[in-house]
């Protein structure tokens, strides 16, 4: 069975999207979705409807994660294996951070280059897969 490692953060069709709220006072987008208040400082309102983000953003900073977070950090695989991040900027204006694809290294981005939504397993537990959004890159990287 697969299943999305945080429920209600995305879908995983075969077009995933991650899932966000937008405030209906104001318009504020929020990623995580927001349930409780507006997170827009001059806004009081109170209920949200749920919205897709945009699948494509730019990269808008990179890294790798190179070593092991110490405890309580609970690795996903043994041995560790290293991965990249990406803190990608969609058309909405919010920096969504997330894991490049599988197989995908800093080498593969660069400040402002393309990447495109796309979901693998995160992990296998006694439930079975743990699916969670990653970034691809796409086209060229500068």
């Amino acid at each position: 069975m697969t299943t999305p490692a945080i429920e209600g953060w995305f879908t995983t069709g075969p077009e995933p999207a991650l899932l966000a709220s937008s405030c209906t006072e104001c318009g504020n987008v929020a990623f995580p979705r927001e349930t409780g208040f507006c997170k827009n400082p001059v806004c009081s309102g109170e209920t949200f409807d749920e919205v897709e983000l945009s699948r494509r953003g730019r990269v808008w900073s990179y890294t790798d994660a190179q070593y092991q977070p110490p405890a309580p950090y609970i690795p996903t695989s043994d041995p560790y294996v290293p991965f990249a991040l990406a803190a990608v900027e969609l058309p909405e204006g919010l920096v969504v951070l997330g894991q490049l694809a599988t197989g995908h290294g800093v080498d593969d981005v660069s400040v402002g280059s393309e990447v495109q939504l796309v979901v693998e397993t995160l992990y296998t537990d006694d439930e079975g897969e743990k699916l969670m959004w990653k970034w691809l890159p796409i086209g060229e990287s500068a």
